[in-house]
């Protein structure tokens, strides 16, 4: 066992640095994605889900380090990448409706300006809503009409379309009535 650590002493204290600085990058990004979620007025749920985004992509790059810490050659990790990213382009082709969902999610936490509980208005030609925001998530937004019916809305349409706030936390004064 002894033996076994001198011989990998360098890689050992290599990966270990890495998962130190890992740690550290995520929780730097985890807190300031939360702090600007705080201060835009967006859920917990939502700053949670953006975390968790930077934490898979901090892991992606981390998986790509070690290896390089463990000695595999360059040309042989391309091989392997580019497998995988033929792979994953055909798949992603596929699931491009969901993906361009997701990052509009990821858009809309950044730069979103309606919050929960505004009243807003879709100007979509084929079918206006005038609604309460009710939630907004991954994939789409959560609306309540005035009639009482719930409609989800795309992430990627209402990135797209024309939006007028109507009046701020509406939801707040509905629930009063």
């Amino acid at each position: 066992m002894s033996e076994f650590f001198k011989t990998y002493q360098s890689e050992i204290i290599y990966s270990a640095l890495l998962l130190v600085l890992l740690l550290i990058i995520r929780g730097i990004i985890v807190i300031t994605v939360k702090k600007i979620g705080t201060k835009s007025g967006t859920t917990e749920a939502r700053a949670g889900l953006i975390g968790r985004y930077a934490t898979v992509t901090l892991v992606l790059i981390a998986i790509l380090v070690e290896a390089y810490i463990l000695g595999v050659e360059s040309n042989q990790i391309s091989v392997v990448f580019s497998s995988v990213f033929a792979v994953i382009g055909i798949g992603l082709f596929a699931i491009w409706s969901i993906l361009s969902n997701v990052t509009s999610g990821v858009i809309m936490f950044f730069s979103f300006p309606y919050k929960v509980g505004d009243k807003i208005k879709i100007h979509d030609k084929d079918y206006p809503i005038e609604a309460i925001i009710e939630d907004i998530r991954a994939f789409q937004l959560i609306l309540r009409e005035d009639n009482g019916d719930l409609t989800t809305y795309p992430n990627n349409l209402i990135l797209q379309k024309a939006v007028t706030l109507i009046e701020k936390d509406a939801l707040d004064d509905s629930i009063i009535q």
